[in-house]
């Protein structure tokens, strides 16, 4: 279904309810730069670390795409989907039925959901929304989930600290909008419901912030403009 969720006015600010569940794959695959180049990315990097049967959480985990595609690669991973938005997790257990792969999807608020031991943690443009004062915890309480030698994939919107480079960045991902398809008035109000919603960090304070719980080598694995993936090691 084609995302027209901002084609009319907008009395909230952004959450992920049924209407933008509904719409969600368009929407992401029409707002995040090279979406499914850096998943398919993402995924042929993670597989090459990943044995039969190892856990995998991903935080966030929306209309399950992500672990869907994982599934396909390795049937034998156990795989668990964490959304606090019920409407997501509807949708991710339906596609997942479809697709015809085991997946966990539980409707739950990650901050305060106990992590078991997992070798692999996902969070795809998901810590951006988590409030800041509770973000380093959230991010202590990922290092101490995975495993030794457990991988933390963490995709995030960023900004620049160069006030005049960030202006450059954020009117090119404007442009890229546009030719997807949105209309000046759909990127307006899309940008007023995410404001103090969405909290984009710097690249620096992303790494500070993984270093300073602990994991030991930090890779910026994909950038485009003020979008990134990165992979931490524990």
């Amino acid at each position: 279904m084609r995302d027209k969720v901002f084609q009319k006015e907008i009395t909230k600010q952004f959450e992920f309810d049924k209407e933008v569940a509904d719409v969600f794959d368009d929407m992401i695959d029409r707002s995040v730069p090279f979406y499914k180049e850096n998943l398919n990315l993402s995924i042929n990097i993670i597989k090459k670390f990943l044995k039969n049967k190892d856990k995998v959480l991903d935080l966030g985990s929306s209309t399950g795409t992500f672990l869907i595609n994982l599934a396909k690669f390795n049937p034998t991973l156990k795989l668990t989907g964490i959304d606090n938005s019920s409407a997501m997790i509807e949708k991710a257990t339906k596609k997942a039925k479809a697709f015809g792969v085991n997946i966990k999807f539980f409707e739950k608020d990650f901050l305060d959901f106990e992590f078991k031991k997992n070798k692999l943690i996902i969070a795809n443009y998901t810590i951006q929304f988590i409030r800041p004062i509770k973000r380093e915890k959230l991010i202590s309480k990922i290092y101490n989930s995975l495993e030794k030698n457990g991988i933390f994939l963490m995709s995030e919107k960023l900004i620049s600290e160069n006030k005049k480079l960030n202006k450059i960045l954020i009117d090119e991902y404007y442009e890229y909008k546009k030719e997807k398809g949105y209309s000046e008035y759909e990127i307006a109000k899309k940008r007023e419901a995410l404001e103090n919603v969405l909290i984009p960090y710097t690249e620096i304070e992303n790494r500070e912030m993984l270093h300073n719980v602990g994991f030991k080598h930090i890779e910026m694995v994909f950038r485009w403009g003020n979008f990134a993936t990165f992979i931490a090691f524990k």
